[in-house]
């Protein structure tokens, strides 16, 4: 049964992230830019979900669906293995393909658009909510709320320090992430901030050291968040007893 879970939420997440590519590539403007319309061929987009090709000339555009396919398979598989079948894993489940989305367009326009940071947020404090009603569940739902305002809380602060380093977009996602880790635990919330913040930190670094960026440039926090968030979610998960004490 448990082998089973894992390879349904594998599959669950390779269905779910090829799907995504529409919505990234619609998504995937500058600040203070509508929504794309339209693909490199002047031909209409039609809808959020699915491959990004054009149905009028059949050309693909966009990211493609293999890798967030793989990478969404993935991330479901091992939350999948952590949590096993406790029910705060269909909440996990649901936000992943939205993450892949928000981390592929952070990554491509450092923006974290508030059509999906907000709704990710109430989604995920809402779901966990009926979560805590389900018995088996491994979590607490009010630690969860006040974890998503504790960790906004903390990226807002650091936004007011260094405004040019980071974006409201970030605050945003915090909510949600907050709500997430701290559903198992103050210990997981640090890990998974603290986590996301190191990833930033050795990327930014590793940037620096070959020199495809200079002191003060703007980077993607948001994909670190997230993946630094997912090890949280991991390691509660595995070890919800200890962590949520």
């Amino acid at each position: 049964m448990y082998s089973l879970l894992i390879v349904v939420s594998a599959l669950y997440g390779a269905l779910a992230g090829a799907l995504v590519p529409q919505a990234w590539y619609r998504l995937s403007v500058e600040p203070g830019e509508a929504w794309r319309t339209a693909g490199p061929c002047r031909h209409p987009v039609q809808g959020w979900v699915g491959a990004a090709r054009c149905a009028a000339c059949g050309r693909r555009y966009g990211s493609g669906a293999l890798r967030p396919a793989v990478v969404t398979a993935l991330a479901c598989a091992a939350l999948a293995a952590a949590a096993g079948a406790r029910p705060e894993l269909g909440v996990w489940l649901l936000a992943a393909p939205v993450g892949v989305v928000l981390a592929g367009v952070d990554w491509s326009v450092r923006r974290l658009p508030d059509v999906l940071t907000l709704p990710l947020a109430a989604g995920v404090a809402g779901l966990l909510g009926v979560a805590a009603l389900i018995p088996g569940e491994a979590g607490s739902w009010p630690r969860a709320l006040l974890g998503g305002a504790v960790l906004a809380g903390g990226y807002f602060l650091l936004f007011l320090l260094r405004p040019a380093g980071m974006g409201l977009g970030d605050v945003k996602l915090a909510v949600a992430l907050g709500c997430a880790l701290g559903w198992y635990g103050w210990g997981v919330l640090a890990l998974g901030a603290l986590a996301g913040l190191l990833l930033g930190s050795l990327y930014g670094a590793a940037l620096l050291v070959t020199r495809r960026a200079g002191r003060g440039a703007v980077m993607a926090l948001g994909p670190f968040m997230i993946a630094g968030a997912w090890l949280g979610l991991l390691v509660g998960a595995r070890r919800g007893e200890y962590w949520t004490a």
